[in-house]
């Protein structure tokens, strides 16, 4: 899909665990301006929803399958969906605005994932309106998991 980046994380394994990069400026032109974690329940999902400016570099750390439908005029893919299972190794993906989103921990366990998005939540000091566009809770949404 146009724009949007998915990839496996490498791992560097030894007797301690292991330890993956999750971004480096030298890689790409994206930037974050703020972090948060959250954790997911099995079976459970959060979206499908999509963002007006901001792009979101998520980093998966369990197995979920991810969500995209390409919302935007004017891109190659408009109209495609995509559906992707991570398979609990770390991932990242960076969706751009636009693309509805969504994902659902497919695992038995509960799952975390990191979330380093351009835009600050609320703008600067939380004063702003959310730059979102919420589509779960619209039973008429063509963004539909299955």
């Amino acid at each position: 899909m146009e724009g949007v980046i998915v990839k496996k994380l490498v791992s560097y394994a030894d007797e301690r665990g292991w330890l993956a990069e999750i971004f480096r400026n030298d890689e790409t032109s994206y930037r974050p301006v703020m972090s948060y974690i959250s954790m997911t329940r099995p079976g459970v999902a959060r979206g499908p929803h999509e963002h007006l400016v901001q792009s979101d570099f998520f980093c998966f750390l369990g197995p979920f399958r991810l969500y995209l439908w390409d919302n935007r005029s004017g891109s190659a893919t408009k109209g495609e969906k995509l559906v992707v299972d991570l398979d609990g190794s770390p991932h990242i993906a960076i969706v751009p605005p636009g693309v509805v989103h969504a994902y659902k921990n497919i695992g038995q366990s509960e799952a975390m994932v990191l979330n380093f998005p351009d835009r600050l939540f609320k703008g600067e000091g939380k004063t702003s309106p959310v730059d979102e566009i919420r589509h779960e809770s619209d039973p008429s949404s063509p963004f539909r998991l299955d």
